[in-house]
């Protein structure tokens, strides 16, 4: 058996309480952009992010930075979603670097979908919440995320809790 920190019960408790909890919160997202505006949460990513970008536009490198995503996996998404009239592909100077922008279609649809999307996150998870919750959630996402960060960067040694 490999060696390594197993986890406490409690410990045990709260990873499958947040993995069960994400799940659900996921599911009831995407459901209801799937069923309201035909939206998968990839589209609904890449589109929020080329919405919000400065120009309208967003190079694929930038778009890969932005979702996380493999090259070739955004690639094929950003392909389908051409194919629905979602999202172009704009001319650069390098053309092994294109940008995308939304088409008319994509701004209609998100337009549409991203203020039904945010009240449906309001309904399900900053309803349910106090505000002195939001801010320990907001501390714990920070401290993980950082976390992450150290531990990419080579820092494997545990860190105490603040």
């Amino acid at each position: 058996m490999a060696e390594g920190r197993w986890l406490s019960p409690r410990e045990e408790h709260a990873w499958r309480s947040y993995l069960a909890f994400k799940r659900r919160l996921d599911n009831a997202l995407v459901q209801h952009l799937q069923a309201d505006f035909g939206l998968s949460a990839a589209d609904y990513l890449v589109m929020v992010n080329l919405a919000e970008a400065p120009d309208g536009r967003m190079r694929t490198y930038e778009l890969i930075e932005a979702t996380q995503w493999e090259k070739s996996r955004l690639s094929h998404h950003l392909k389908r979603m051409e194919r629905r009239r979602l999202v172009r592909r704009v001319p650069t100077e390098n053309l092994r670097s294109p940008a995308f922008m939304l088409t008319e279609n994509g701004e209609t649809t998100i337009a549409e979908a991203a203020p039904a999307h945010a009240e449906r996150v309001r309904r399900l998870f900053f309803d349910a919440v106090d505000p002195e919750f939001l801010d320990r959630f907001i501390d714990m996402c920070e401290t993980v995320q950082a976390g992450i960060d150290r531990y990419s960067m080579g820092d494997t040694t545990p860190h105490d809790n603040p």
